[in-house]
């Protein structure tokens, strides 16, 4: 499924992703790897177990970046030009290895670019759930987003 153009997004629309996720333990603990985070609540099961939470939490990163990632086939593939911003990240409730995820995106605002006349910027609202429908994340995102092709007369 393609993405849509800036002229097909309305303010107020929602979108039930239906990709679901499963984090598995090899997810968490190679992005955290990957991304140098040597934090033992994400890497080091017996440091975890003595913690409030008693076992690793996921990494707040992974969690932020498949938020995004799971909305992409519903929005924004292959009509995104770039990510402008990300803010108001929140994480109210933790993550577990095992934790199943699906996300809801929905349409916060749009406006023309005021300096490429083929393209808009849209923000979008993400929230990811578990398993339990638990809110675990949230973000707010601006994407550049390409118009709809002018269509050329035969």
């Amino acid at each position: 499924m393609a993405g849509l153009y800036f002229e097909e997004f309305e303010i107020g629309m929602v979108f039930n992703h239906e990709w679901t996720r499963t984090i598995t333990e090899t997810d968490n603990m190679w992005f955290s790897l990957l991304t140098m985070n040597t934090q033992p609540l994400h890497i080091d099961a017996h440091y975890s177990a003595q913690s409030e939470w008693g076992k690793p939490l996921v990494n707040s990163l992974f969690t932020l970046g498949l938020m995004v990632g799971m909305s992409v086939n519903d929005t924004t593939f292959k009509t995104t030009l770039a990510n402008l911003g990300m803010s108001d990240v929140r994480f109210p409730k933790p993550l577990f290895q095992g934790d199943t995820v699906h996300v809801r995106t929905t349409v916060k605002a749009k406006r023309e670019s005021k300096s490429r006349q083929k393209e808009g910027i849209v923000t979008f609202f993400h929230e990811t759930m578990n398993q339990h429908d638990e809110v675990v994340a949230t973000c707010e995102r601006q994407a550049l987003m390409r118009k709809r092709p002018v269509q050329q007369a035969a």
